[in-house]
């Protein structure tokens, strides 16, 4: 049986599917979604205690810390971009759509996140067990994002649903990955106050628990 079972056959499509690496290739040294959003994910970051060696894929120049992580490594698409990010120890350029083997050892981690990009993901079940091979025991997966995306390139099942049926499907990668505990998902930031801000993580088995 396929993780994959129960997904209408185009629900991963999009309507650019086009190399990404084109898509990407300019520099967007912007924000995608506003300043509350952005305060609900530090704080967030800051509750959870994400303050380790941190991973943050499908990064920018910005990765949302209220302060930053005693290591932060950012994988993403855009080389001007990762640069520019202050808060970054390592940069790497990697296209997970295309690969979604990451390049890390096993348990190279203490925490990973992943803000306003999980939308774009066409082979999730396959990025979030990577994410969980390169975590550490009792490290979080950390998944945010609002109701923006670029809608050539959002997955079309993403584009077709609310946002609390948004929070099921991220829980749903979670429950269908092995070795991830039962996922949590809150509002961070409800909708009419700007862009909302939905959240989803879970964590991976303690060491006591593997």
């Amino acid at each position: 049986m396929s993780s994959y079972d129960g997904f209408a056959p185009d629900f991963f499509d999009r309507v650019d599917g086009s190399d990404d690496a084109e898509f990407y290739r300019p520099e967007r040294l912007v924000t995608h979604i506003d300043d509350g959003a952005i305060a609900a994910v530090g704080s967030l970051y800051t509750e959870l205690g994400i303050t380790g060696d941190v991973l943050d894929v499908m990064s920018s120049w910005i990765s949302h810390f209220e302060r930053p992580p005693s290591t932060l490594t950012v994988l993403g698409m855009n080389e001007t971009e990762l640069q520019s990010n202050p808060m970054a120890d390592e940069r790497v350029i990697h296209d997970l759509n295309r690969n979604q083997e990451l390049p890390f050892a096993d348990a190279s981690f203490d925490d990973a996140v992943c803000c306003v990009s999980v939308d774009y993901l066409i082979r999730p079940l396959e990025v979030f067990a990577e994410v969980r091979r390169v975590l550490r025991p009792g490290g979080r997966f950390v998944c945010t994002f609002s109701n923006r995306y670029f809608p050539t390139k959002a997955i079309q099942g993403w584009m077709m649903l609310d946002d609390r049926q948004r929070m099921n499907l991220v829980a749903l990668y979670f429950d269908r990955t092995a070795g991830f505990e039962r996922p949590i998902g809150q509002v961070r930031r409800p909708a009419g106050l700007g862009d909302p801000l939905m959240a989803v993580w879970a964590a991976t088995a303690a060491a006591s628990d593997s």
